[in-house]
């Protein structure tokens, strides 16, 4: 991939490439947009420090595409609005989509963490399931399918947008400067990423857990019969 993506980054088309696999991949979270977008960026920061010189002889910088902001920019502002979509159509989504969600133990107990979240002003959660695997999915829709009020939810999501786009470029670019611009230092970047979805992935379990175990101590003496 990582030769793929180098022989992109002479073209704007990699800006185009990265904007549909992150807009897409909040309905396929298979896509694998974390990794293109970090590939990208050990590209472009590989391409930030080649010097060459020019008719004169004198040495310059030849800036290559992507440029590292550029890329940051283009993730987020797809990760939003693969976010507003996904709310969009859940909300208009009507009975047959609320009958999905109610069977999906995953993405109601998310919609009701989610409303709590935000009701409390606390969108947190919004940012941590942007980097948990299909996080994002269970999180848009749950607040589209429980019609949480846009301005809620959007302000949160961009804030996961860009904290999450500017992770994935910072680990492409620190790696490639670090490691070099090769395999190695490539999947050293990706594995960084997959540890913060796992660790993401664990925390959104936690308050699912520690609900259910209030949940079952406060209905336990209620359930004990009590002696006539």
């Amino acid at each position: 991939m990582l030769e793929s993506v180098g022989a992109l980054t002479g073209s704007p088309w990699i800006y185009v490439v990265v904007a549909l696999s992150v807009l897409l991949d909040v309905f396929l979270p298979v896509l694998p947009s974390g990794v293109l977008v970090i590939t990208a960026a050990t590209a472009a920061a590989a391409g930030t420090t080649t010097v060459a010189a020019d008719a004169a002889g004198a040495a310059r910088h030849v800036t290559e595409v992507p440029s590292l902001l550029a890329l940051v920019l283009c993730a987020a502002s797809a990760s939003v609005l693969g976010d507003l979509v996904a709310y969009r159509l859940a909300w208009r989504g009507g009975a047959r989509l609320d009958a999905a969600i109610a069977r999906s133990r995953r993405l109601t107990s998310a919609q009701e963490r989610l409303g709590a979240a935000l009701s409390r002003g606390g969108g947190v959660l919004v940012v941590i399931a942007r980097f948990a695997p299909a996080g994002r999915s269970v999180v848009s829709l749950g607040a589209g399918a429980a019609h949480r009020k846009a301005k809620e939810f959007l302000p949160w999501s961009a804030v996961a947008g860009v904290a999450w786009a500017g992770y994935s470029v910072g680990l492409g670019y620190f790696g490639a400067q670090w490691l070099g611009a090769s395999w190695l230092g490539t999947a050293i970047s990706v594995l960084a990423l997959f540890v913060a979805g796992a660790f993401a992935a664990l925390l959104m379990r936690r308050p699912a857990a520690a609900a259910a175990a209030a949940a079952a101590t406060a209905a336990g003496p209620a359930s004990v019969p009590t002696a006539s």
